[in-house]
């Protein structure tokens, strides 16, 4: 089993969730952060001022997949959070040891 943790634009969430509904990806969890990667922020001006916003919007998807379903799973999210412009964001794999559902108690794959 992996972790997969994608860091994608806000307003791409829809699209994203669809289509990993799609290919079966059944659960993730998201979560609204803040960060910046090459971008390093931008300017802007409000009420005549500017001012530097340092850290952009972001979204955290985490979910967690089987082996046999990683590759795809990363393919869909790189299509669907695809703009080509700068902050796309980035996608990170770490293994993961075990997954117990609270609720039924089953473990690792039966889990997910």
């Amino acid at each position: 089993m992996k972790l997969i943790t994608a860091i994608i634009k806000p307003f791409k969430l829809d699209e994203v969730r669809e289509a990993l509904g799609a290919i079966g990806i059944q659960g993730m969890t998201v979560s609204e952060v803040k960060g910046f990667g090459r971008q390093k922020g931008h300017t802007e001006l409000y009420r005549g001022a500017e001012y530097t916003v340092d850290f952009l919007p972001k979204l955290r998807i985490d979910m967690a997949v089987s082996e046999a379903m990683l590759e795809q799973a990363i393919e869909t999210l790189c299509s669907a959070a695809h703009t080509g412009k700068i902050g796309d964001g980035k996608i990170f794999i770490t293994p993961l040891e075990q997954a117990v559902r609270i609720r039924t108690g089953e473990y690792d794959d039966a889990a997910l």
